[in-house]
């Protein structure tokens, strides 16, 4: 009962508009993985090695747009506000979502996505940072759990919602529900820590790569990169992976991508709750890490499966790499206020390009291994580096964010 009186105490109109441009957010970036065979095919292609060849090209544009905008996005969240960002983001990924609908060809398609992926990556962070910084120390933690589990419910949406509707029609609906949330920008404040400092001092993103905060920086992301190598993996391709698995019954990416996104939306909440528990991020992250390991080497390393099991393992997995709330949280928590936007909104889509390095080097080692084994030995590197980077961090639970970088 007093866990829901603080979640019910920290949700505010600011959590609530977050969450939903984050559900936004999510939605529109999943449908790719949902709807890539259809549309691809729709749109003319017939063979699958072109089929996951342009699928590759058209994903890795999709995460190239989220690293060059995260940058952008960041050192602007700095210096005009957090606000401006988290609806300026909403706004062009909304109109990208749209055109997405009315390509005719595979370079038309990568355009789109990468001007989505361009759009997508201001609101993330400019959310976490916003919430973080409105709310007290001990509640911020529940706040950003609170807009990752409204953000995981839109990887849910896009999952069922993907396999229902025309693949058309599924990016002019995330499109429209983004244009939607424009009206409520005026229920939101601007954060009071953003407005407390002098504007001399904001937007320097150049510290960051000071001796200490770079390598402070460089850790955040690794942290995350066992997240999108099993959306970008495990779940995207998870026909072509099981395929050598002698798996009992159809395996399809959809369905990968609704039982993963349902243990990714859990595990967001999850993971909240037990960093707040254990009053420590480190602890709550390591248990994830080192539990989703395990179960993907189950995962690659046992044939004969069913299907049924298949999606139940992409569930556990999903759960366990559902630390996305806490890592957001923690990168924000370790840098000063006049480069917390840039921290925030980059380190998530540094994170996201992180699986397109995945994503080759699966493909890569496919060529001379199985499907599996490739899968296995770039979930090890993945996880490896997690956790090192992990014990390398300060714990920040307790951390008051009214500071600044010199």
């Amino acid at each position: 009962m007093s866990l829901l009186k603080d979640l019910r105490s920290v949700l505010n109109v600011t959590v609530l508009v977050a969450g939903l441009g984050y559900f936004v957010d999510l939605f529109d970036i999943t449908l790719f993985g949902v709807l890539r065979v259809a549309s691809l095919r729709d749109l003319g292609l017939t063979d699958p090695g072109e089929i996951l060849r342009s699928g590759l090209l058209i994903y890795n544009a999709q995460m190239a747009g989220l690293m060059i905008g995260g940058l952008a996005w960041g050192v602007l969240a700095d210096r005009r506000g957090r606000l401006s960002v988290l609806f300026g983001s909403i706004f062009l990924y909304s109109l990208a979502n749209i055109a997405n609908a009315f390509v005719t060809d595979v370079p038309q398609y990568a355009l789109c996505r990468f001007l989505g992926g361009l759009g997508l990556a201001g609101e993330l962070g400019a959310a976490v940072t916003l919430v973080a910084e409105s709310l007290p120390r001990d509640k911020r933690g529940l706040g950003t759990t609170l807009v990752a589990f409204l953000g995981m419910m839109g990887i849910l949406a896009a999952a069922v919602i993907g396999q229902w509707l025309p693949w058309k029609a599924c990016y002019i609906l995330g499109g429209v529900m983004g244009l939607s949330l424009l009206a409520l920008r005026f229920q939101v404040a601007e954060s009071a820590l953003f407005q407390k400092h002098s504007p001399a001092a904001r937007a320097n993103p150049w510290l960051l790569l000071r001796r200490g905060r770079f390598g402070r920086y460089l850790r955040c992301i690794l942290i995350g990169m066992p997240i999108y190598f099993t959306t970008g993996v495990l779940f995207i391709f998870a026909p072509e992976l099981t395929a050598g698995l002698n798996v009992r019954g159809e395996v399809s990416a959809g369905n990968a991508l609704l039982f993963g996104s349902a243990g990714l939306t859990l595990g967001d909440l999850l993971a909240g709750l037990v960093s707040q528990r254990l009053r420590s991020r480190k602890k709550a992250v390591a248990i994830f890490l080192l539990t989703g390991f395990f179960l993907t080497a189950v995962y690659a390393l046992w044939p004969g499966m069913t299907s049924a099991m298949v999606y139940g393992l992409s569930f556990l997995i999903g759960v366990c790499v559902g630390y996305w709330a806490v890592l957001v949280t923690m990168a924000a928590e370790q840098f000063g206020t006049n480069v917390r936007g840039t921290v925030a909104t980059t380190v998530p889509n540094f994170v996201r390009g992180t699986g397109v390095i995945a994503a080759s080097l699966f493909a890569f080692l496919k060529e001379s291994m199985t499907a599996a084994t490739a899968a296995l030995s770039v979930a090890g590197l993945c996880f490896g580096l997690a956790l090192w980077a992990l014990w390398r961090m300060d714990e920040t639970f307790h951390r008051d964010l009214d500071f600044e970088e010199n």
